[in-house]
């Protein structure tokens, strides 16, 4: 029989399979990457058992919790339980604390043939380890930020990157204005769960130096856990540059012709639909920094291409609108922000240029 174990950096760097007894509730406010949840109690069943530990104490508590989760209901639970741990005969399980309900849960499987092992501790501990870890990154490791004009392709230098974190995929999110995917974002704790436990790794495999974009303290919706986004107001920076048609024929490619293609990988028919809206609401969202004259100017730019897309699929009037925010929105504000931090910036080019140094800088 495998014992218990408290070892949270071996179960991260592993990817060691886990299955998470705690309710459905729990579990969408924050998870670990891969985690399954296969609650020993429904949402309901949890509310119901926790009111009456309130009010009557631990003893009746469990005596309802073995009442509410009998028979069948029972039997269900048992058998997906039964179905992770031979699948994942490495794996363990944890419940919140890995107290009574991650207990119950081993001692069902042990009265079914199966010794599973839990996590000690519980998500709380393992939470905990991922905050410490990230704060020991930011205290004991060193950073450097790439920034540059919206379009540059600053994604695209991290992933030629092997120490490279890129927040933007970690929150499933572009950064900017229209930076919404099709698919929605992680909740706030699954971001710097994945954020952490990416750091670790890479100080898992000897990286103690890291690559990551310049980012707003908010990516979408996820927040930049405050001691990183500190350090990132003082970090070196590497600005990256770009002829202005390059970065529109990026735009394009991003936030036209593959979001497109992502919208209707998700919903089908209904995906052009849905993207239209996505990309007309995206430029009302910055109705009022862009001023009247010019939302209405950019916005029959964009309606105009989108019908013509939807009409014979080509995608060349989108670059009216792109350039256009490009020129009067995007530009003028990076200006001033690179202006801002100039006297951090450690080195400018082109992509190839900017990768060349970062890996160098690396060695």
């Amino acid at each position: 029989m495998r014992p218990d174990t408290d070892d949270y950096r071996a179960l991260f760097l592993n990817d060691v399979p886990m299955m998470d007894a705690r309710a459905p509730v729990e579990f969408a406010k924050g998870a670990f990457p891969g985690v399954v949840n296969l609650p020993l109690m429904d949402d309901a069943e949890r509310q119901k058992v926790g009111t009456c530990y309130k009010q009557h104490g631990q003893q009746a508590a469990l005596e309802m919790g073995h009442r509410l989760v009998s028979g069948q209901v029972k039997e269900a639970r048992l058998q997906a339980w039964t179905q992770f741990a031979e699948r994942h005969p490495q794996g363990y399980l944890y419940c919140f604390r890995g107290g009574l309900r991650s207990q119950i849960v081993q001692q069902w499987l042990r009265e079914a043939g199966i010794d599973y092992p839990r996590v000690v501790g519980g998500y709380k501990a393992m939470r905990q380890f991922l905050i410490d870890t990230l704060e020991q990154a930011v205290a004991e490791c060193g950073f450097v930020l790439v920034g540059g004009m919206t379009g540059t392709g600053k994604t695209e230098v991290l992933a030629q990157l092997d120490n490279s974190v890129d927040l933007e995929g970690l929150a499933n999110h572009r950064g900017s204005s229209f930076g919404k995917r099709a698919t929605p974002q992680p909740a706030q704790i699954d971001f710097e769960n994945a954020l952490a436990i990416r750091l670790l790794k890479l100080r898992g495999a000897g990286i103690e130096r890291f690559v990551v974009e310049d980012e707003a303290r908010l990516v979408g919706r996820c927040s930049i856990p405050l001691p990183l986004y500190q350090g990132m107001q003082d970090y070196p920076l590497v600005w990256l540059e770009d002829s202005l048609e390059g970065r529109i024929e990026r735009i394009l490619k991003d936030y036209v012709i593959d979001l497109c293609a992502e919208f209707i990988g998700e919903f089908g028919e209904a995906g052009f639909s849905a993207f239209a809206e996505r990309l007309q609401q995206s430029l009302v969202n910055i109705q009022k920094r862009l001023g009247g004259e010019c939302y209405k100017r950019l916005a029959l730019l964009m309606d105009q291409a989108l019908a013509e897309q939807s009409r014979s699929g080509s995608v060349d009037l989108h670059r009216g609108w792109i350039e256009g925010l490009l020129r009067e929105y995007y530009d003028p504000m990076y200006a001033y922000q690179r202006e801002s931090k100039a006297h951090r910036i450690q080195f400018a080019g082109s992509q190839p240029e900017v990768v060349d140094y970062l890996r160098a800088r690396q060695a």
